[in-house]
């Protein structure tokens, strides 16, 4: 590798407000100018919006110049992967016709560097938290989302806003670390450990940037949010690490 693997999460924009999401898509702009001449992929690892919907002919509007950087990091070469979070998990293939980005729906299991990786916005996965999962498979289900799609797109994106606005990042819920023990992702990881060798799991989801040693050759990172912390990891083809950007 000449180059470096960038992995980012839980942009959330769209809250808490239009103009302090509009202030965060600046610092990622940024943090995308500062990385490009370096980066040979980007992994957006789910909830980069706090809500979208692709209805066949409408998009959610705003946030273009997001969209407009990364069209042009894809147009130079970058390879870009789009992974579905729980509040975004409604894109298609407007990103794939419009900007050549791949979209991942669940996990990806991928080597670099000779290191195998295991990535997953992280929502759904491990022990507890049985009323998401249910919902989780309603939302995802393609006739709701058809049922969903027949709704005028006034009153549909109306609803889903109002919806993201009781999210715990717009009622500032703070995140804790309560120990390995109870990190479910990390459960969720060593589960899957036994079943194959991974170096590296990465997850968002948790907004709590989070490195964890599994075992003496396997780590559980996560890469945190960018309201609270603009954090990332980066992988140089040998080791995986935390950053953080305007810290």
């Amino acid at each position: 590798m000449t180059k470096n693997i960038y992995f980012a999460s839980d942009f959330h924009l769209g809250s808490p407000s239009h103009s302090e999401s509009r202030k965060r898509e600046d610092r990622i702009i940024r943090w995308l100018n500062a990385i490009e001449g370096n980066c040979s992929e980007l992994f957006l690892m789910g909830d980069i919006f706090d809500f979208w919907f692709e209805y066949r002919e409408v998009v959610p509007k705003g946030f273009v110049r997001l969209q407009g950087k990364l069209a042009m990091m894809s147009d130079a070469g970058i390879k870009i992967y789009f992974f579905k979070g729980n509040h975004d998990m409604w894109v298609n293939d407007y990103f794939t016709k419009e900007m050549g980005i791949e979209i991942i729906s669940d996990e990806l299991v991928m080597e670099r560097g000779g290191k195998r990786f295991y990535l997953h916005h992280g929502d759904g996965l491990g022990p507890g938290d049985q009323k998401y999962k249910v919902l989780r498979k309603i939302f995802r289900n393609p006739v709701c989302q058809w049922l969903f799609s027949i709704v005028p797109p006034r009153i549909g994106l109306g609803i889903a806003n109002w919806w993201s606005g009781s999210s715990r990042l717009a009622n500032s819920t703070e995140e804790v670390f309560n120990g390995v023990e109870n990190e479910w992702l990390a459960v969720y990881a060593k589960e899957q450990l036994q079943k194959a060798h991974f170096d590296y799991f990465i997850f968002g989801h948790r907004h709590l940037p989070l490195d964890i040693q599994l075992t003496d050759k396997s780590r559980y990172i996560n890469i945190g949010e960018w309201i609270n912390f603009n954090s990332y990891a980066v992988f140089d083809g040998k080791d995986l690490t935390l950053n953080y950007f305007e810290k």
